[in-house]
Protein backbone atom coordinates (compact mmCIF):
# COMPACT_ATOMS: atom_id res chain seq x y z
CA UNK A 1 0.00 0.00 0.00
CA UNK A 2 1.10 3.78 -0.60
CA UNK A 3 0.21 6.29 1.14
CA UNK A 4 0.50 10.19 -0.64
CA UNK A 5 -0.52 13.45 1.05
CA UNK A 6 -1.35 16.71 -0.73
CA UNK A 7 0.08 19.38 1.78
CA UNK A 8 -1.85 22.99 0.86
CA UNK A 9 -1.77 25.86 2.58
CA UNK A 10 -5.12 25.43 4.02
CA UNK A 11 -6.07 21.82 4.20
CA UNK A 12 -4.00 18.65 3.48
CA UNK A 13 -5.41 15.64 1.94
CA UNK A 14 -3.98 11.75 2.56
CA UNK A 15 -4.93 8.97 0.83
CA UNK A 16 -3.90 5.13 0.97
CA UNK A 17 -3.73 3.72 -2.88
CA UNK A 18 -3.42 0.43 -2.73
CA UNK A 19 -1.65 -2.01 -5.49
CA UNK A 20 -4.47 -1.82 -7.99
CA UNK A 21 -4.22 2.32 -8.12
CA UNK A 22 -7.49 2.08 -5.90
CA UNK A 23 -7.98 5.48 -3.40
CA UNK A 24 -8.38 2.60 -0.32
CA UNK A 25 -8.77 5.72 2.50
CA UNK A 26 -8.93 9.15 2.93
CA UNK A 27 -8.44 11.62 5.44
CA UNK A 28 -8.12 15.51 5.74
CA UNK A 29 -7.06 17.62 7.66
CA UNK A 30 -6.28 21.59 8.51
CA UNK A 31 -2.87 22.36 7.76
CA UNK A 32 -0.46 23.92 10.77
CA UNK A 33 1.06 27.11 9.79
CA UNK A 34 4.71 27.25 9.91
CA UNK A 35 7.81 24.37 8.98
CA UNK A 36 7.28 22.50 12.67
CA UNK A 37 3.51 22.59 12.23
CA UNK A 38 3.76 21.39 8.58
CA UNK A 39 5.80 18.55 9.73
CA UNK A 40 3.37 17.53 12.29
CA UNK A 41 0.61 17.79 9.76
CA UNK A 42 2.04 15.09 8.24
CA UNK A 43 2.79 12.85 10.42
CA UNK A 44 -0.46 12.97 11.81
CA UNK A 45 -1.97 12.09 8.67
CA UNK A 46 0.78 9.31 8.07
CA UNK A 47 -0.46 8.11 11.30
CA UNK A 48 -4.03 8.03 11.20
CA UNK A 49 -4.42 6.66 7.74
CA UNK A 50 -1.43 3.74 9.21
CA UNK A 51 -3.70 3.16 12.21
CA UNK A 52 -6.79 2.73 10.22
CA UNK A 53 -5.31 0.44 8.11
CA UNK A 54 -3.86 -1.66 10.48
CA UNK A 55 0.13 -1.10 9.93
CA UNK A 56 2.68 0.66 11.51
CA UNK A 57 3.72 4.50 9.31
CA UNK A 58 6.91 2.77 8.31
CA UNK A 59 5.02 -0.08 6.70
CA UNK A 60 3.42 1.49 3.95
CA UNK A 61 5.68 0.87 0.37
CA UNK A 62 5.87 4.09 -0.24
CA UNK A 63 5.46 7.55 0.97
CA UNK A 64 4.89 10.65 -0.83
CA UNK A 65 4.05 14.27 -0.46
CA UNK A 66 2.99 17.17 -2.93
CA UNK A 67 3.50 20.41 -1.72
CA UNK A 68 3.32 24.55 -2.85
CA UNK A 69 6.74 25.97 -3.62
CA UNK A 70 10.34 25.50 -5.63
CA UNK A 71 10.76 21.81 -4.93
CA UNK A 72 14.13 19.86 -5.23
CA UNK A 73 13.46 16.39 -5.64
CA UNK A 74 16.72 15.26 -5.38
CA UNK A 75 16.98 16.19 -1.34
CA UNK A 76 13.16 16.78 -0.53
CA UNK A 77 14.24 20.36 0.20
CA UNK A 78 11.25 22.86 -0.20
CA UNK A 79 11.72 26.84 -1.14
CA UNK A 80 9.55 29.73 -1.19
CA UNK A 81 6.37 28.30 0.62
CA UNK A 82 5.02 31.26 1.46
CA UNK A 83 1.14 30.22 2.33
CA UNK A 84 2.36 27.60 4.58
CA UNK A 85 4.80 30.06 6.83
CA UNK A 86 8.41 29.10 5.83
CA UNK A 87 11.08 29.87 3.22
CA UNK A 88 12.93 26.79 3.01
CA UNK A 89 12.38 23.39 4.88
CA UNK A 90 14.22 20.05 4.05
CA UNK A 91 10.35 17.97 4.49
CA UNK A 92 11.55 15.19 2.67
CA UNK A 93 14.62 15.26 4.91
CA UNK A 94 12.77 15.70 8.27
CA UNK A 95 10.03 13.45 7.73
CA UNK A 96 12.71 10.57 6.25
CA UNK A 97 14.30 11.02 9.90
CA UNK A 98 11.27 10.62 11.21
CA UNK A 99 9.10 7.55 9.95
CA UNK A 100 13.15 5.71 9.33
CA UNK A 101 12.25 5.20 5.63
CA UNK A 102 12.51 7.04 2.57
CA UNK A 103 9.69 9.76 1.71
CA UNK A 104 9.78 11.80 -1.77
CA UNK A 105 8.39 14.72 -2.08
CA UNK A 106 7.27 16.88 -5.32
CA UNK A 107 5.34 20.12 -6.15
CA UNK A 108 1.63 20.23 -5.40
CA UNK A 109 0.77 20.76 -9.45
CA UNK A 110 3.29 18.24 -10.82
CA UNK A 111 2.18 15.95 -8.76
CA UNK A 112 -1.68 16.34 -9.53
CA UNK A 113 -0.71 15.89 -13.33
CA UNK A 114 0.71 12.49 -12.14
CA UNK A 115 -2.32 12.01 -10.20
CA UNK A 116 -4.77 13.47 -13.14
CA UNK A 117 -2.89 10.66 -15.79
CA UNK A 118 -3.49 7.84 -13.47
CA UNK A 119 -7.22 8.61 -13.99
CA UNK A 120 -7.13 9.53 -17.68
CA UNK A 121 -5.71 5.80 -17.91
CA UNK A 122 -7.57 3.80 -15.79
CA UNK A 123 -9.52 1.42 -18.44
CA UNK A 124 -8.43 3.01 -21.59
CA UNK A 125 -7.72 0.88 -24.33
CA UNK A 126 -5.06 2.96 -25.82
CA UNK A 127 -3.54 5.04 -22.78
CA UNK A 128 -2.79 8.59 -23.74
CA UNK A 129 0.73 9.30 -24.58
CA UNK A 130 0.88 12.95 -23.69
CA UNK A 131 -1.53 14.99 -21.17
CA UNK A 132 -0.79 18.41 -19.31
CA UNK A 133 -2.57 19.05 -15.88
CA UNK A 134 -3.78 22.55 -16.03
CA UNK A 135 -3.89 24.05 -12.29
CA UNK A 136 -6.20 27.19 -12.15
CA UNK A 137 -6.22 28.05 -8.34
CA UNK A 138 -5.00 30.98 -6.67
CA UNK A 139 -2.47 31.12 -9.63
CA UNK A 140 -2.09 29.39 -12.93
CA UNK A 141 0.74 26.32 -13.82
CA UNK A 142 0.90 22.95 -15.60
CA UNK A 143 2.41 19.69 -15.10
CA UNK A 144 3.20 17.78 -18.51
CA UNK A 145 2.87 14.00 -18.34
CA UNK A 146 4.80 12.39 -21.83
CA UNK A 147 4.69 8.44 -21.66
CA UNK A 148 3.53 8.58 -18.05
CA UNK A 149 6.48 10.57 -16.91
CA UNK A 150 6.41 13.80 -15.50
CA UNK A 151 8.27 16.39 -17.95
CA UNK A 152 10.66 18.81 -16.01
CA UNK A 153 12.87 20.43 -18.50
CA UNK A 154 16.43 21.02 -18.43
CA UNK A 155 15.32 22.95 -15.07
CA UNK A 156 12.36 22.22 -13.77
CA UNK A 157 10.21 25.22 -15.09
CA UNK A 158 8.40 22.91 -17.83
CA UNK A 159 4.53 24.01 -17.96
CA UNK A 160 5.30 26.99 -15.76
CA UNK A 161 3.02 28.61 -18.50
CA UNK A 162 1.39 31.15 -16.08
CA UNK A 163 4.72 33.34 -16.32
CA UNK A 164 4.22 33.78 -19.55
CA UNK A 165 3.20 37.71 -20.82
CA UNK A 166 0.20 38.31 -22.48
CA UNK A 167 -0.39 41.73 -21.79
CA UNK A 168 3.10 44.12 -21.63
CA UNK A 169 0.94 47.16 -20.21
CA UNK A 170 -0.64 44.55 -17.87
CA UNK A 171 -0.49 44.55 -13.71
CA UNK A 172 2.59 43.22 -12.13
CA UNK A 173 2.82 39.92 -11.77
CA UNK A 174 4.59 38.44 -8.42
CA UNK A 175 7.24 36.52 -10.51
CA UNK A 176 8.39 40.21 -11.29
CA UNK A 177 7.25 40.49 -15.25
CA UNK A 178 4.38 42.72 -16.21
CA UNK A 179 1.28 41.26 -17.24
CA UNK A 180 1.79 37.32 -17.24
CA UNK A 181 -1.04 34.79 -18.12
CA UNK A 182 -1.96 34.18 -14.07
CA UNK A 183 -2.56 37.93 -13.57
CA UNK A 184 -5.64 37.18 -16.00
CA UNK A 185 -6.80 33.80 -15.45
CA UNK A 186 -6.47 32.52 -11.96
CA UNK A 187 -8.34 32.57 -8.53
CA UNK A 188 -6.23 35.68 -7.58
CA UNK A 189 -6.70 37.54 -10.62
CA UNK A 190 -10.23 36.92 -10.06
CA UNK A 191 -10.26 38.30 -6.38
CA UNK A 192 -8.27 41.23 -7.39
CA UNK A 193 -10.41 42.69 -10.25
CA UNK A 194 -13.96 42.08 -8.61
CA UNK A 195 -14.09 42.78 -4.78
CA UNK A 196 -16.57 40.62 -3.09
CA UNK A 197 -17.43 39.42 0.54
CA UNK A 198 -17.82 35.91 -1.17
CA UNK A 199 -15.57 33.72 0.06
CA UNK A 200 -15.18 32.31 -3.37
CA UNK A 201 -15.38 35.54 -5.38
CA UNK A 202 -15.58 33.98 -8.93
CA UNK A 203 -19.13 32.92 -7.83
CA UNK A 204 -19.92 36.28 -7.19
CA UNK A 205 -18.24 37.45 -10.40
CA UNK A 206 -20.42 34.61 -12.18
CA UNK A 207 -23.72 35.21 -10.57
CA UNK A 208 -23.57 39.17 -11.40
CA UNK A 209 -22.38 38.33 -15.49
CA UNK A 210 -25.21 35.86 -15.60
CA UNK A 211 -27.89 38.48 -14.59
CA UNK A 212 -26.01 41.12 -17.17
CA UNK A 213 -23.89 43.38 -14.76
CA UNK A 214 -21.46 44.71 -17.97
CA UNK A 215 -17.95 44.92 -15.64
CA UNK A 216 -18.90 41.37 -14.45
CA UNK A 217 -19.44 40.27 -17.83
CA UNK A 218 -15.97 41.64 -18.96
CA UNK A 219 -13.94 40.34 -16.15
CA UNK A 220 -15.16 36.78 -16.89
CA UNK A 221 -14.84 37.04 -20.60
CA UNK A 222 -10.98 37.75 -19.57
CA UNK A 223 -10.75 34.79 -17.36
CA UNK A 224 -12.47 32.29 -19.88
CA UNK A 225 -10.68 33.65 -23.27
CA UNK A 226 -7.01 33.66 -20.80
CA UNK A 227 -8.13 29.93 -20.26
CA UNK A 228 -8.47 28.86 -23.58
CA UNK A 229 -5.20 30.38 -24.30
CA UNK A 230 -3.64 28.45 -21.98
CA UNK A 231 -4.80 25.63 -23.34
CA UNK A 232 -4.14 26.75 -27.22
CA UNK A 233 -0.32 27.31 -25.48
CA UNK A 234 0.01 23.79 -24.39
CA UNK A 235 -1.21 22.30 -27.41
CA UNK A 236 0.52 24.48 -29.76
CA UNK A 237 4.40 24.14 -27.41
CA UNK A 238 3.82 20.30 -26.65
CA UNK A 239 1.14 19.02 -28.53
CA UNK A 240 -0.52 17.27 -25.62
CA UNK A 241 -3.24 14.96 -26.33
CA UNK A 242 -5.28 16.16 -23.52
CA UNK A 243 -5.25 18.90 -21.40
CA UNK A 244 -7.02 18.05 -18.02
CA UNK A 245 -8.10 21.12 -15.85
CA UNK A 246 -8.23 20.92 -12.22
CA UNK A 247 -7.60 23.32 -9.54
CA UNK A 248 -9.62 25.34 -7.53
CA UNK A 249 -11.80 26.79 -10.34
CA UNK A 250 -12.08 23.51 -12.01
CA UNK A 251 -15.25 23.15 -9.24
CA UNK A 252 -17.44 25.48 -11.73
CA UNK A 253 -17.30 22.30 -13.96
CA UNK A 254 -19.45 23.51 -17.18
CA UNK A 255 -19.52 26.50 -16.27
CA UNK A 256 -16.20 26.46 -17.05
CA UNK A 257 -15.50 24.02 -19.62
CA UNK A 258 -18.19 24.65 -21.91
CA UNK A 259 -17.35 28.48 -22.41
CA UNK A 260 -13.63 27.53 -23.16
CA UNK A 261 -14.54 25.35 -25.09
CA UNK A 262 -17.31 27.46 -26.97
CA UNK A 263 -14.01 29.62 -27.34
CA UNK A 264 -11.78 26.99 -28.52
CA UNK A 265 -14.24 26.50 -31.36
CA UNK A 266 -14.65 30.16 -31.92
CA UNK A 267 -10.95 30.06 -33.15
CA UNK A 268 -11.69 27.32 -34.56
CA UNK A 269 -13.75 28.79 -37.30
CA UNK A 270 -10.79 31.99 -38.00
CA UNK A 271 -8.10 29.55 -38.25
CA UNK A 272 -8.01 26.36 -40.61
CA UNK A 273 -4.92 25.55 -38.72
CA UNK A 274 -6.70 25.75 -35.17
CA UNK A 275 -9.28 23.75 -36.50
CA UNK A 276 -7.10 21.01 -37.73
CA UNK A 277 -5.67 20.60 -34.17
CA UNK A 278 -9.56 20.18 -32.83
CA UNK A 279 -8.52 21.90 -29.49
CA UNK A 280 -11.53 22.13 -28.09
CA UNK A 281 -11.92 18.00 -27.89
CA UNK A 282 -8.68 17.55 -26.47
CA UNK A 283 -9.68 19.69 -23.20
CA UNK A 284 -11.61 18.27 -19.94
CA UNK A 285 -12.31 18.40 -16.21
CA UNK A 286 -10.46 16.65 -13.63
CA UNK A 287 -13.64 14.88 -11.84
CA UNK A 288 -14.79 16.89 -8.81
CA UNK A 289 -13.68 15.12 -5.40
CA UNK A 290 -10.73 13.20 -6.85
CA UNK A 291 -8.25 13.95 -4.87
CA UNK A 292 -5.53 14.07 -7.95
CA UNK A 293 -2.16 15.50 -6.38
CA UNK A 294 -2.67 13.31 -3.55
CA UNK A 295 -2.72 10.43 -5.78
CA UNK A 296 -0.07 11.69 -7.58
CA UNK A 297 2.21 11.84 -4.54
CA UNK A 298 1.60 8.67 -3.75
CA UNK A 299 2.88 7.80 -7.33
CA UNK A 300 5.57 9.91 -6.86
CA UNK A 301 6.79 7.70 -3.90
CA UNK A 302 6.57 4.76 -5.72
CA UNK A 303 10.28 3.61 -5.84
CA UNK A 304 9.97 2.54 -9.61
CA UNK A 305 7.04 2.14 -12.10
CA UNK A 306 5.56 -0.60 -13.22
CA UNK A 307 7.62 -2.77 -15.82
CA UNK A 308 5.88 -4.36 -18.88
CA UNK A 309 7.44 -7.49 -19.85
CA UNK A 310 10.65 -7.09 -21.35
CA UNK A 311 10.47 -2.97 -20.42
CA UNK A 312 13.19 -1.84 -18.14
CA UNK A 313 11.91 -0.08 -14.79
CA UNK A 314 12.74 3.57 -14.09
CA UNK A 315 11.83 6.47 -11.89
CA UNK A 316 8.79 8.33 -13.27
CA UNK A 317 10.13 11.37 -13.25
CA UNK A 318 12.00 13.07 -15.95
CA UNK A 319 14.05 15.81 -16.74
CA UNK A 320 14.52 15.04 -20.45
CA UNK A 321 16.61 12.40 -20.48
CA UNK A 322 14.04 9.61 -21.57
CA UNK A 323 10.71 7.99 -21.42
CA UNK A 324 8.87 4.95 -20.21
CA UNK A 325 5.60 3.78 -19.08
CA UNK A 326 3.48 5.13 -15.40
CA UNK A 327 2.18 1.67 -14.44
CA UNK A 328 -1.56 1.26 -16.00
CA UNK A 329 -3.79 -0.31 -13.12
CA UNK A 330 -6.86 2.47 -12.96
CA UNK A 331 -8.03 4.29 -10.28
CA UNK A 332 -11.74 3.04 -10.40
CA UNK A 333 -12.82 4.36 -6.72
CA UNK A 334 -12.25 7.37 -4.67
CA UNK A 335 -13.27 8.56 -1.49
CA UNK A 336 -15.07 11.73 -1.12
Amino acid sequence: MRLGLDIGGTKTDAVAVDAAGRVVDRVRSVTGFGADAVIATALTGIATIAERAGIAPGDFESIGIGIPGQVDVATGTVAHAVNLGFDELAVGGRLSSLLGREVKVENDVKAAALGAYHLLSTGAAVPAHSMAYLNLGTGLAAGLVIDGRLWRGSRGAAGEIGHIPVDPAGVRCPCGQRGCLETVASGSAIARQWASDDAVPVLSLLAAAEAGDERAGRIRSLLIDNVAAAVRVLVLTVDVEVVMIGGGLSALGERLLGEVQRVLASWAVESPFLASLELESRVQLVPAGFPAAAVGAALVGAPTARRDEGETPSDEIDNGAGSSRLEREGVTTWLK
